[in-house]
């Protein structure tokens, strides 16, 4: 059996789903790893890596294509590509069916099995192929990172013979993966940092990262049993728009990282918060590819409000591909371990399996 990776279109992915670390692991399984020319030598990766591993390098996409069982890939191909799939294979990646819903539907129904892995279900056993939690987690980090590049003043408290500079005030909309990684990243800066999300269980963790949690007064619990946030009441967006200009009066920087999966972003920090905030603020919206948190979000724009810089970074990840496509192919392996019947030396989509069902594409 053999799984092939074809280079991603590096205009707007620089992750790869497979890393040399992972070949020999796909070899223990008795699989063949095909992969394109020049493959990762955008990441400082050259072929001759992969080969010493076990790979097979090939210069035609269209080969590796036909001959693979499982194509595995960091986003959806091209439709180029997509039309070279034939019946019975396997597309892998992160497909995201809800903006490409149309092309899923024409490559499913030549009997091509797709599995959209941002579709995992948070269950014990898919912890280690969750790739939304291994991706924000880099996401929220580097959001702070180059949010701080962008403040013009010092991030923590500084006490000199001159005076004392004030330690920056970060807010952190979204408590999720990249929420809590951004609050721990800030804090350990030196920012003060308060966080707010519609989800009263994240409180605790919040609190425990040494955030403070900005609490709507008479809010409920907006979580779905997947641990998801879900679409918040009118009366709580009033009353959360109410805490947040008040708060914005003295907060320095924003990380925006409220998502809905599936869904357009809610827009929380809307034009009027920010004209009360100071300029020399800067609001960085990870939810920019969804839409944006902030009403005034472009993507891949930094705009400039009144002194007030906005950040709208749809794949900050590609800042960090190394990182992120070695935590991406472990993943990756991970769920074809689940896939892949060693014994019957195949590929199994088992539909009892709650991986394997919630991910496929229908």
């Amino acid at each position: 059996m053999i799984i092939g990776s074809i280079s991603e279109n590096k205009n707007f992915e620089n992750r790869v789903a497979i890393t040399p670390d992972i070949i020999k692991k796909y070899k223990s399984l008795g699989l063949e790893v095909h992969l394109s020319k020049d493959y990762a030598s955008h990441l400082g990766i050259e072929d001759k890596v992969y080969e010493t591993e076990g790979a097979n390098i090939y210069t035609n996409d269209e080969e590796i294509i036909l001959n693979s069982n499982a194509i595995l890939q960091m986003s959806i191909p091209s439709d180029e590509k997509l039309n070279k799939f034939k019946k019975d294979q396997i597309l892998i990646g992160v497909l995201n069916p809800y903006l490409n819903e149309k092309k899923l539907k024409e490559i499913t129904s030549r009997n091509v099995k797709c599995f959209s892995l941002e579709l995992l279900p948070r269950i014990t056993r898919a912890q280690s192929m969750d790739i939304l939690s291994s991706q924000a987690n880099l996401a929220g980090y580097k959001a702070v990172v180059d949010s701080f590049a962008y403040f013009k003043k010092a991030i923590p408290m500084m006490m000199t013979a001159a005076g004392t500079i004030s330690a920056a005030k970060v807010l952190v909309v979204g408590a999720g993966v990249a929420g809590l990684q951004a609050i721990a990243t800030a804090k350990r800066m030196g920012a003060i940092v308060f966080a707010t999300d519609v989800r009263l269980a994240s409180k605790e963790q919040v609190e425990s990262l040494g955030g403070k949690f900005l609490t709507v007064e008479g809010s409920e619990n907006l979580e779905t049993e997947g641990g998801y946030a879900k679409e918040a009441s009118e009366e709580f967006k009033k009353k959360q728009e109410d805490l947040l200009k008040e708060t914005l009066k003295k907060i320095d920087i924003i990380i925006c990282t409220a998502l809905i999966p599936g869904k357009k972003a809610p827009i929380i920090i809307k034009k009027d918060m920010i004209e009360v905030m100071q300029s020399g603020s800067v609001i960085y919206d990870l939810a920019a590819s969804q839409g944006g948190n902030s009403e005034l979000t472009k993507v891949n724009e930094v705009i400039d409000k009144n002194g007030v810089k906005i950040m709208g970074e749809t794949n900050i990840l590609n800042k960090l591909p190394v990182s992120a496509s070695n935590l991406y192919a472990k993943n990756m392996f991970n769920f074809i371990s689940n896939l892949f019947d060693k014994d019957k030396k195949n590929f199994v989509i088992n539909l009892e399996d709650e991986i394997i069902e919630k991910t496929k594409v229908k």
